[in-house]
């Protein structure tokens, strides 16, 4: 496994579609997902540091998971199963650690709101995983 920063979150390029491009911390590769616009927009509250009147669903989640003496210790994206990434939600209660599935998107959502370390498995990373100059290899070849 893998640490990884969320270092960019909006738009893609030439199309209408949210994204967010975790990095790996002391490396190079990234980790690009597609995500829905309500948990982008839940996410870019956070980085930009907008607090809502009322909380909202994954303040809610997070409201939750304490209230009931857990507490959020991890996230992972872990698999890909048909092209779509695998999340899990690393919840440590006084029975154990809880492994609960999820969406990346929303693992993430609750991450940047906990402070929480997000994590990238290495067979994910080899499979999806992306460096910048194999980004700038694609830019090139689009103008050609």
């Amino acid at each position: 496994m893998k640490e990884m920063n969320l270092t960019t979150i909006g738009i893609a390029p030439h199309g209408e579609n949210n994204v967010l491009v975790l990095q790996e911390v002391d490396g190079e590769r990234m980790l690009i997902l597609g995500i829905g616009f309500a948990e982008a927009t839940s996410i870019a509250m956070v980085a930009e540091g907008v607090a809502p009147p009322r909380p909202m669903s994954h303040d809610l989640t997070i409201s939750l998971i304490n209230r009931l003496g857990g507490c959020l210790r991890r996230v992972l994206i872990h698999e890909m199963r048909d092209e779509v990434f695998i999340g899990q939600l690393d919840i440590e209660t006084d029975q154990g650690t809880l492994e609960v599935d999820a969406r990346p998107s929303d693992c993430i959502a609750l991450a940047v709101r906990h402070g929480t370390p997000i994590y990238v498995s290495d067979v994910v990373l080899a499979v999806a995983g992306v460096t910048q100059d194999m980004m700038d290899d694609d830019d090139e070849e689009s103008i050609d």
